[in-house]
């Protein structure tokens, strides 16, 4: 048996819950989505940085259990971050 993380059982109640609906013109969404894809993956630029080698160990075990290079990894975070997108995680204050 597969256990399911926390997104993965959000999205199956969601299903389950009917929050899901079939678009209209599904060929033109998928050309659309495969444009906007391809637009957010595109490399057309390349830049080097230096990094501590503690660091570049920690994103490369990080990138390995997303099972993604660590470039990729790496590119996706400042991606989200120049757009606002990048989510800290929160922080549990002690009870002490």
């Amino acid at each position: 048996m597969k256990y399911l993380n926390e997104e993965e059982q959000e999205l199956i109640e969601s299903v389950e819950q009917g929050e899901w609906h079939s678009v209209g013109h599904l060929e033109e969404a998928i050309r659309e989505a495969q444009g906007m894809a391809s637009e957010t993956t595109r490399k057309d630029a390349r830049m080097n940085i230096r990094i501590s080698g503690q660091d570049l160990r920690a994103l490369k075990a990080r990138a390995l259990e997303e099972g993604l290079p660590y470039q990729t990894l790496v590119s996706s975070i400042l991606h989200k971050y120049v757009h606002g997108k990048l989510v800290e995680p929160e922080k549990h204050e002690n009870s002490s």
